[in-house]
């Protein structure tokens, strides 16, 4: 019964995420102003901003809203910008927020071959090239998380700060869950063949696959990666915490964050708590923790406050 609801919640997100966005009709660029009032935004397909840019032969969708610092979102596995829209009412007050559909998601065009991580990750550098924005922070969501750590390693030059909520390095189950693959599977074979021969269901098997198949990351090449890292898990997420560790002990320069009663869902669920620890985060001067010295420093500042 557990598998077949996790199965249910996973295609409804995954047909929010794609079918119903491939309904819709391929927005236009338009000349309006980009911090439209929230009143006449619907994010994710708001045609007062929205527009597109060709990469790697493919159409990409995306929104910008607010000014100042900019700040790159990335979604998750079958989904699109609406998912962040408490994420976009919250920061694009004070950053200029950048979200863009993932190619084979949203309302973003279909690519001709397979989807990597890589090439994902290189369609959000040719967006911020197109935006001419430079450097840039980064909150990436579950695929979108590893997006962002593989734009850390791929084109370091761009990325100011990264958040990562969720990421993986591989599919294994050292990684992942097997509740995760098994619904994930579960709703695939239970998917009708007469669905699945539709352009919507193959575009849909296409990025569910991901799943089963991606990323390969070797934990080594975290190390290059030298822009402050926030590293995020919720102590209920889908992966494995063991992996989350590794992925934060292999960062350079990271933090760690692990969300208390929550799961992979907390940027909905709880988009308060969840905000305010990636603003935090972005807002505050990055200082590397010495678990030693900065123990000294602080027991001895306490003791001194003490006399």
């Amino acid at each position: 019964m557990q598998s077949k609801v996790i199965s249910l919640v996973l295609g409804t997100l995954l047909l929010q995420g794609g079918l119903s966005a491939q309904t819709q009709t391929q927005a236009r660029p338009h000349a309006a102003d980009q911090t439209a009032p929230k009143a006449l935004a619907k994010y994710g397909s708001n045609t007062a901003v929205g527009r597109t840019f060709t990469h790697d032969g493919i159409k990409l969708y995306y929104e910008v809203y607010g000014v100042g610092e900019p700040l790159l979102l990335a979604h998750g596995n079958g989904g699109s910008i609406g998912d962040f829209k408490t994420q976009i009412d919250y920061f694009r007050k004070r950053y200029k927020v950048i979200a863009m559909d993932s190619r084979d998601q949203g309302r973003s065009g279909d690519s001709p071959d397979n989807i990597t991580y890589e090439k994902m990750t290189d369609d959000l550098a040719a967006l911020l090239d197109h935006l001419d924005t430079g450097p840039v922070n980064v909150l990436g969501w579950s695929d979108g998380g590893i997006e962002a750590l593989l734009l850390g390693i791929r084109h370091p030059a761009k990325v100011k700060k990264i958040a990562a909520m969720a990421a993986n390095l591989n599919p294994s189950e050292q990684a992942v869950y097997p509740e995760l693959v098994a619904a994930f599977k579960s709703m695939l074979d239970s998917m009708p063949v007469a669905v699945k021969e539709t352009s919507e269901g193959k575009r849909q098997l296409k990025v569910a696959q991901m799943v089963f198949d991606e990323p390969h990351i070797e934990a080594n090449a975290l190390e290059a990666i030298i822009a402050p890292t926030l590293v995020l898990a919720s102590d209920h997420d889908v992966i494995r915490d063991e992996h989350t560790l590794e992925i934060y002990h292999h960062l350079p320069n990271s933090q760690l964050c692990i969300f208390p009663d929550a799961t992979h869902m907390i940027p909905y669920d709880d988009p308060a708590r969840f905000n305010a620890a990636v603003d935090r985060f972005f807002r505050t001067p990055f200082v590397k923790k010495d678990r030693l010295k900065d123990l000294v420093k602080s027991g001895a500042a306490m003791r001194a406050s003490e006399r």
